[in-house]
């Protein structure tokens, strides 16, 4: 009876291992027209967390943090974003540690075999910086799918000339050692002026889409329709940042237009990533205080957002 019970156990692991597999099963990631597919162009949508700036919130930064968010979110995929110039521990400030801190998500994220995106997050253009950190990065990790390179956060006041001209630059510096994995670019006026490059998109290159990013209780229909004008338009676009509050990060949650964002999202098969893990006092950052930096986290250290943005994540991840 115990072997049997023994054999039973582990064929239920084996199930759930298989039905948790995410880089082993859907493999090297590419676009194809404006959709995200896997390694048999089959669409995929990847919907997961991103981590609060590093240099603010490093101690959420680690492979354990990574594998609860896996293993009780069921993120399949994580965003690792990289302090540019905030806080005493910012790139521009502290380059090792900052890279040491991206590594150890992106380091997690292969063990854990999910997708992870190493984002560049700033709002401004720091092009030498850009192009030594994807250098740097795209040398250590183009042999693994699970990489995304995300290489401008949120432009704000830049032009799309701009941007354009600072994205090609550091395109071309990461497909110099990775010919594969997935870009993603930003568009000015916080991620939300889409319309711009699907006028004017960068050409030459494969494999890139192009970010936009909500707030659902101040953005509403009106972006929707511009990005789908985008799309329509041949723009393969990724919601690599969005939450249900408003766009400062704070005030109530807006679970009306959320849900709405949510249904546009998945009709459309678009992946997204929900901000933030940290625990600043403010709506958009998921944890309170008493979570531990490694996980583990219980229903009373989550804010309404997390606890929501968990719901979510588990309930659409779970038909994949």
């Amino acid at each position: 009876m115990k072997s049997k019970n023994r054999l039973f156990s582990m064929g239920l692991l084996l199930l759930f291992s298989f039905l948790n597999a995410q880089v082993k099963h859907h493999g090297q990631l590419s676009v194809v027209g404006t959709q995200l597919v896997d390694k048999y162009k089959e669409p995929i949508s990847l919907r997961g967390m991103s981590f609060g700036w590093h240099s603010m919130w490093p101690r959420f930064y680690n492979e354990k943090a990574v594998r609860w968010l896996k293993k009780d979110f069921k993120c399949n995929i994580v965003r690792a974003a990289m302090g540019v110039e905030l806080g005493e521990m910012s790139y521009m400030k502290e380059p090792q540690f900052s890279k040491q801190r991206i590594e150890a998500v992106v380091n997690g994220a292969i063990k854990a075999d999910i997708y992870v995106i190493i984002d560049w997050h700033s709002h401004n253009i720091n092009l030498k910086e850009a192009k030594e950190f994807f250098a740097e990065m795209s040398k250590k990790y183009a042999k693994y799918p699970n990489i995304i390179y995300e290489v401008f956060n949120e432009p704000d006041y830049e032009t799309w000339p701009e941007v354009k001209a600072y994205a090609e630059e550091v395109i071309k510096v990461i497909r110099e050692n990775d010919p594969n994995n997935v870009i993603l670019i930003g568009s000015p006026h916080w991620d939300q002026d889409v319309n711009l490059p699907a006028a004017d998109p960068i050409k030459g290159y494969t494999n890139l889409m192009y970010t936009m990013h909500f707030y659902a209780a101040t953005h509403h229909k009106e972006l929707r329709d511009r990005t789908d004008k985008a799309i329509e338009s041949g723009l393969p676009i990724f919601i690599s940042e969005s939450a249900g509050m408003e766009a400062t990060g704070d005030g109530p949650l807006d679970y009306k237009s959320w849900q709405e964002y949510i249904d546009w999202m998945e009709a459309r098969k678009l992946s997204w990533i929900t901000w933030s893990v940290s625990d600043k006092d403010e709506t958009c950052s998921i944890l309170k205080k008493s979570a531990k930096s490694e996980g583990k986290w219980k229903t009373e250290d989550l804010k309404e957002s997390g606890i929501k943005v968990r719901e979510y994540i588990r309930k659409y991840n779970s038909h994949e």
